[in-house]
């Protein structure tokens, strides 16, 4: 019987956007259940950026029962509130968001007042409780112990030295990488580096991490990540998933222009999609050209070189993120809608201005709902690449359970 490749996952940033990579993972739960696919979980090598990285986390600390681990993250991305990541009613607001821009426009008049300078638009303690809930990080050390994850991965960016650094556990003896600008630590991940990974800049405070014996302050991960995929390369992947959470290609044809000046929540929005999206278009065409040309390679060349094929399958959202943001605005809390009113975010629908930045705060259920559900959609509609993918075929059926397992996987979808 062939070896089984080691499988990796990367799950990337995007705020609310990692909605649609527990829709994705729902889905390949589900195909799974419906194949000749081994029980145990599917993805040994697991790593994250920014909300990725809670998604990656809570999945490894529930790796021994991979279907229970999805569903897990099935139900609070189906239940979200903004209430669970950030304050949202209105002192919470006015504490941070209405300080921020305030000393934005008038910073010059009371700079000088210190307990008046605010870290962030929002303040994102809520998190820190829910996380504290959902990760077991005695019950992560077990089920690496058992065998059910050989190695986590969570990166973030430090605002002090300008390192990438990818905080990684291993069950084998991983030597720390090094490379321009990115670096990798190997510590125990709990959830201080969860909160660091996915502090948006701007929007969420930066997170105080010990580093080589000192604190640097962290940011979002996915801000300077030259190379996403790489974490699960080096730690031992052969054949790797990507779950994005925005479209790596636009669709052909023009999009609506608009003669106005860019606001701010625009521009903000612009230069979010560029820290959290296109990194990982790059990386991947990248992996894709190394493929090609070990493919050409002799046999003896390719043995004398340290560089390996790797088998990626790449699942993004076949819509535009933002558009569906639209048409949720109006589902924030009425202080957050006040507060992004303030920078430009306005309208709903096709009126809507600004949705690119909402699109990453807007934790309620009827966007991520939908999110969910479009994840789900765009992996069942590429069901044989992802069963290709992990070597799985259709588990046999019978006459009797054929329309029962047909009504699972609609009911799925």
């Amino acid at each position: 019987m062939p070896e089984i490749p080691t499988t990796g996952l990367i799950l990337t940033g995007g705020g609310a956007r990692a909605a649609y990579q527990v829709g994705v993972l729902d889905a390949v739960a589900t195909i799974r259940r419906h194949s000749d696919a081994p029980d145990a979980n599917p993805f040994p090598v697991i790593a994250g950026t920014s909300a990725g990285a809670i998604n990656s986390t809570a999945l490894a600390c529930r790796a021994d029962d991979f279907d229970s681990a999805v569903g897990g993250l099935v139900h609070i991305w189906r239940h979200f509130h903004a209430e669970q990541v950030y304050r949202s009613d209105s002192f919470g607001v006015i504490r941070t968001g209405a300080r921020w821009l305030t000393m934005m426009s008038m910073g010059w008049a009371i700079a000088r007042w210190r307990k008046a300078r605010p870290r962030s638009l929002l303040d994102n303690s809520p998190l820190d409780t829910l996380l504290a809930k959902l990760i077991d990080v005695q019950r992560l050390k077990q089920v690496m112990r058992d065998g059910h994850v050989q190695a986590l991965a969570v990166t973030a960016s430090s605002y002090g030295s300008g390192m990438h650094v990818t905080f990684y556990d291993a069950v084998a003896d991983i030597v720390p990488w090094t490379r321009s600008q990115r670096i990798a630590v190997r510590c125990e991940i709990g959830v201080p580096h969860l909160l660091a990974s996915s502090a948006i800049p701007f929007v969420f405070p930066a997170v105080p991490l010990v580093m080589q014996g000192h604190v640097e302050y962290f940011g979002d991960g996915s801000m300077r990540q030259s190379a996403p995929i790489s974490p699960a390369v080096h730690l031992g992947s052969q054949r790797i998933l990507v779950v994005g959470a925005g479209r790596m290609h636009e669709p052909p044809g023009e999009r609506p222009n608009s003669d106005e000046y860019p606001n701010v929540a625009q521009i903000a929005g612009h230069a979010l999609s560029n820290i959290f999206l296109d990194a990982l278009a790059v990386d991947v065409e990248r992996l894709q050209r190394i493929n090609s040309t070990l493919s050409l390679l002799p046999d003896d060349a390719r043995s004398r070189t340290s560089l390996r094929p790797i088998d990626v399958l790449v699942i993004a959202p076949s819509k535009r993120l933002d558009d569906i943001a639209a048409k949720h605005i109006g589902s924030l809390p009425a202080p957050v809608r006040g507060l992004l009113r303030g920078v430009g975010v306005s309208g709903q629908g096709d009126d809507a201005r600004g949705a690119a930045l909402a699109s990453y705060l807007l934790f309620e259920s009827a966007y991520t709902r939908e999110l969910m559900a479009l994840g789900r959609s765009d992996t069942f509609a590429r069901r044989d690449e992802v069963m290709a993918f992990f070597g799985w075929t259709p588990r046999a059926r019978t006459a009797a359970s054929a329309p029962a397992q047909a009504a699972a996987m609609a009911t799925a979808k």
